[in-house]
């Protein structure tokens, strides 16, 4: 079936059939990730706020071997783009033929590089090579781009190409025209051509997309760095930092005016080296995420948004190492990232963090991306400035959002008393009700929002989820931990101004019953599979599941109780009786070696458990870690202070599981941010052990 949904773009935003358009993409490595499970994760990613997914095509995944192509299992890209379509999402493809992306070669493999020429290079030989490459991938897309009824809507060529690699100047710019041309001619015909724009990147005239990470665990250094510029208000959109281990450029090659300023790759966690090994706190990616929008972005595009592991090699692992010839070495399996969904399919803080800015994109975005950016001048540009307030305004006329970000990674910002903000605006200033903004605090706030078509908010202190759509009139939500002080000018009618607390709002989920739109609140995920609700319950956190709905339900949701009513929520309860797994954790009488430790994990199952997974939790301490499962080696974990999390269903439930715990020493040459007190021998061991099983209850 043809589609007639038109997208497109001007110098300033995204547009869907005419309109301005404001997605959030998520960046999720199929190859990296079991296809059983792809389907569940998708819709976490929806239900999280997710519009589109980006993913990479990993070349070296795909045809390890020259001529031997692999599309099956985790690497099926076919069914991949089909269960997409089916959850609803939008897919964006990076199609190489370079990638990075801590891949072995960056994602060439081996035998290309073997070859008698310079790869990423004009050269017709390793042309012909990428012909025939874009060809066979694209023999698994046909069918299912946009324009023919399927979720592809773009494609991004190449990656940090003039930047990491490849050419520069009008060579470079030639060679990234001649591989779209190569891509449009094996049949990728997408409403939308990239290319990274970052860091003296070249573009070969197509959509620049870029990004920023909290750190870099690509630099070589190991110690504090240099506070980010993300976190500041500026007119830059350059990240410096990003590949700098690679990077041969720094300023942009494009016309920033020219085109809508787009992200594809904000750090929606950072994936740690061995020598590196930043830990990305959900309020390390959500201010940053606040600062880019006040900044003037108009598309949320993170890297990456689910982890994931690295697939069995044929020849050889898979990761970004220092034995084939890259800066880093990158641990054999995980790609965790820290990322808002992890590893193992855990939504994270972060996922919670993130979903915020999501839901307000999904009401708001529309008016959102016709708005400009003006910075005060008394807003800091130097990161170095932990003293004066950061802001900044985006509005269209006099209606728009105030940005304040007081949080600085890993500094202490200074305290302000009794601040009250102000807006200038031509038709006269607003001011907001004086208040005390504490190290670590950023928000963002409304003014002149229209409240339907006869009523005016002209100021509240308080930051806007979501509207909930309703028959009975819209519900608009807002959030924050201070007193909202709402200005309203007009009759809203029957439209109502609902504020609730941060905390609230990280665990709050638009749900949908019949036609009308509700909010649940829940201290687990709630996700929609195919039309249900399910609730992702850990067993052992609590006995009794809660949540809180507003406005009430029509009728009680079948297993709960309505128990009662706390301010405008009603709560709904389910008295759970689930089985935890039992483990036992033993270590071995006899190791091989003083420099790591051996361990044995017996698991007891409940006899016929309806868990959906079962998740290992290890408090550990050493420089790394090894998940062997019958003798072969399934994952492994670079040590950050943080407990290591393992899901057990990809590994159909093993009775035991076999552990090593590799010596963390003092004069190590790795960056942590908290080391741990030491022996002078150093340690590896593992300190406790739980085991926690998920289930999937239907609300």
């Amino acid at each position: 079936m043809k589609n007639t949904e038109l997208f497109s773009y001007t110098s300033e935003y995204l547009t869907r059939n005419g309109r301005p358009w404001f997605p959030v993409m998520g960046e999720f490595h199929y190859s990296r990730y079991p296809d059983s499970y792809w389907e569940e994760s998708l819709y976490k990613m929806k239900a999280c706020g997710v519009d589109v997914v980006s993913a990479y095509i990993i070349w070296i995944h795909h045809e390890e071997e020259e001529g031997e192509y692999l599309f099956s299992g985790c690497r099926d890209l076919h069914k991949f783009l089909v269960t997409a379509k089916k959850c609803g999402l939008l897919v964006f493809l990076r199609i190489g033929p370079w990638c990075h992306g801590e891949v072995r070669n960056g994602g060439f493999p081996d035998w290309l590089l073997e070859k008698d020429f310079v790869p990423r290079t004009n050269d017709e030989s390793y042309l012909s090579c990428v012909k025939r490459y874009y060809e066979r991938i694209f023999m698994e897309v046909k069918g299912l781009l946009h324009k023919d009824g399927g979720p592809v809507i773009g494609v991004q060529i190449e990656n940090e190409y003039g930047h990491c690699g490849g050419l520069t100047g009008e060579e470079g710019e030639d060679h990234m025209r001649r591989l779209k041309r190569l891509a449009v001619g094996a049949g990728f015909d997408v409403p939308y051509y990239t290319a990274t724009g970052w860091g003296g990147a070249v573009t070969g005239g197509m959509l620049p997309v870029l990004g920023g990470y909290c750190d870099a665990p690509w630099d070589p250094r190991i110690t504090e760095l240099e506070p980010s510029v993300n976190y500041v208000f500026t007119q830059e959109r350059n990240d410096r930092n990003i590949g700098s281990d690679l990077g041969m450029g720094e300023g942009l090659t494009w016309p920033w005016d020219k085109f809508p300023y787009l992200t594809a790759e904000l750090g929606g966690g950072i994936q740690v080296t061995r020598h590196r090994r930043p830990v990305a706190a959900a309020a390390d990616i959500g201010a940053m995420t606040l600062t880019k929008l006040g900044c003037g972005a108009n598309l949320l595009g993170y890297y990456m948004y689910h982890g994931g592991t690295n697939p069995h090699g044929k020849r050889n692992t898979l990761q970004e190492s220092r034995e084939s010839g890259y800066p880093n070495d990158l641990p054999e399996y995980s790609y965790d990232f820290n990322a808002p969904i992890r590893e193992y399919g855990q939504i994270s803080d972060t996922g919670l963090e993130l979903k915020l800015y999501a839901m307000f994109l999904h009401d708001f975005g529309e008016a959102f991306c016709e708005m400009k950016t003006f910075i005060p001048e008394d807003s800091p540009q130097d990161p170095n400035d932990t003293v004066r307030l950061r802001s900044a305004v985006r509005r269209k006329g006099n209606s728009g959002y105030l940005f304040v970000n007081n949080y600085q990674r890993r500094k202490q910002m200074a305290d302000h008393q009794g601040v009250i903000l102000n807006v200038r605006l031509p038709d006269g200033d607003i001011s907001y009700e004086a208040q005390d903004i504490r190290n670590g605090d950023y928000f963002f706030y409304p003014f002149h929002l229209p409240v339907g078509e006869h009523a005016v908010l002209i100021s509240a202190s308080a930051s806007p989820l979501c509207i909930l759509h309703r028959t009975d009139g819209e519900r608009y939500i807002f959030y924050g931990d201070r007193e909202p002080h709402f200005r309203i000018e007009g009759d809203p009618g029957k439209k109502e101004l609902i504020h609730i607390s941060r905390e609230d709002a990280l665990h709050a989920w638009k749900m949908e019953f019949g036609t009308e739109e509700y909010l649940a609140v829940c201290n687990y995920p709630i996700v929609e599979e195919g039309g249900s609700c399910k609730v992702l319950f850990r067993a052992g956190e609590a006995e009794e599941l809660e949540i809180r709905v507003y406005p009430e339900l029509p009728t009680v949701p079948r297993g709960f109780v309505k128990t009662g009513n706390e301010g405008i929520f009603t709560r709904y309860s389910q008295r759970i009786s689930r089985n935890t797994p039992s483990c036992n954790l033993q270590k071995e009488e006899k190791q091989s070696s003083d420099e790591e430790c051996r361990y044995r994990i017996e698991l007891d199952y409940a006899e016929e458990t309806e868990a959906e997974d079962v998740f290992l939790k290890l408090d550990y301490v050493g420089e790394s870690l090894e998940l062997f499962i019958d003798g072969k080696k399934e994952g492994d974990h670079f040590y950050t202070g943080q407990i290591w999390e393992i899901g057990l269903k990809r590994f159909g439930f093993p009775e035991n599981v076999d552990i090593t715990v590799h010596r963390l020493k003092r004069d190590m040459p790795v960056y942590l941010e908290q080391w741990p007190d030491l022996p002078e021998e150093g340690t590896c061991r593992i300190h406790r052990l739980t085991a926690e099983a998920e289930y999937k209850l239907l609300f």
